[in-house]
């Protein structure tokens, strides 16, 4: 196995640095909109639906995810429907047949999605660009024919009226108040987790492999390893997403694993902005609220999500945060030539 060189490790970093400028937040500090958004969803709940607000923060996660693996590895998965759904059908049957506290019923879930990606993966990194969509957008499909013919996950009815299991055996699961906030702390750490990792000796060696796979071979780095491990991860949050979502709508259905659904996370991530932090979170939102506020429509909903989305590509061609950002800083780096100073350098989002 090839080993690591310690002192490229810099140059690397400032390789993937020096492309990833306009993936910088509006303000300087991302941790302040962590703040901000986190003191909302703390009252949130109090004058919005919150089943509503924890299916947005599920689909922001689950974008989220998706984007670990696009925007700062650079693979395009068209396959992660599979650890989305397979991972609901897995914390629906556990919980309803095998009586699993929440907890237990959503680790179990997070780790297939983990275990499924590993297989998948593995099968996919090998190949680059159009090759490794191909692959994981037809084992997707694989794993979808398995949930429509298993006997365990109810074929085309799926698993319904799933119960929602006390936490840790003591805490009420029934209340959607309760189930919220489990939610919101299970968002808040899968998010940390991505952001650790963006922000880690790993995540900038990922970077630098999505910017120039060939030098950062030459330089000693396994690229297949760091890709696998970036799989993974990502995989697990998707199963992580997919668990939550049974627990707040105690349903795990086809829908979930359909190709569909992978063209969705797809559509969030870009639409907010691959590569940023805030980007598939503000996809989500959009595109969540979209759904519910069109539903009434029916099937014209995909048409008008479609016209966002070519509206959004055509504005912003970094995605809405990416595009914002970019102003910002191409803004600001006027202002300071005007006053004659120093142009500042945002922390990186």
């Amino acid at each position: 196995m090839s080993q690591s060189n310690p002192h490229s490790a810099g140059e690397l970093s400032h390789l993937a640095d020096e492309e990833s400028e306009h993936r910088t937040p509006l303000l300087a500090d991302l941790r302040l909109w962590a703040v901000i958004g986190i003191a909302f969803l703390l009252i949130a709940p109090h004058f919005i639906y919150p089943v509503m607000i924890a299916k947005v923060l599920c689909f922001a996660l689950f974008a989220a995810a998706f984007n670990l693996l696009l925007g700062f590895a650079g693979l395009l998965s068209f396959g992660h429907a599979a650890f989305f759904g397979f991972s609901a059908y897995v914390t629906g049957y556990c919980l309803q047949t095998l009586g699993f506290t929440a907890e237990l019923g959503i680790l179990a879930g997070t780790a297939t999605g983990a275990l499924l990606g590993l297989l998948i993966g593995a099968l996919a990194i090998r190949r680059q660009g159009i090759y490794f969509a191909m692959i994981t957008l037809a084992l997707s499909q694989m794993v979808y024919f398995v949930c429509l013919q298993a006997p365990f996950t109810g074929g085309e009815d799926g698993l319904q009226g799933v119960p929602r299991r006390p936490l840790f055996g003591v805490v009420d699961m029934t209340s959607n108040i309760n189930v919220y906030y489990l939610v919101l702390a299970i968002f808040c750490f899968g998010i940390f987790i991505i952001y650790r990792t963006v922000h880690s000796p790993f995540g900038q060696v990922l970077k630098s492999i999505r910017e120039n796979e060939d030098r950062a071979i030459s330089l000693g780095y396994d690229a297949d390893r760091y890709k696998l491990l970036a799989f993974v991860l990502s995989a697990a949050l998707a199963g992580l997403a997919g668990s939550t979502k049974v627990m707040i709508f105690q349903l795990a259905s086809l829908t979930d694993v359909q190709w569909q659904m992978s063209g969705e996370v797809v559509l969030m991530a870009v639409l907010g902005g691959i590569g940023t932090m805030l980007g598939p979170i503000l996809g989500a939102t959009i595109i969540i609220t979209l759904q519910n506020e069109l539903a009434q429509i029916g099937s014209l909903t995909t048409i008008v999500q479609g016209a966002v989305f070519v509206v959004c590509v055509l504005l912003f061609r970094r995605g809405i945060v990416g595009e914002l950002s970019h102003r910002w800083n191409r803004w600001r780096g006027r202002s300071d030539e005007t006053t004659g100073e120093e142009p500042r350098t945002a922390s990186k989002g």
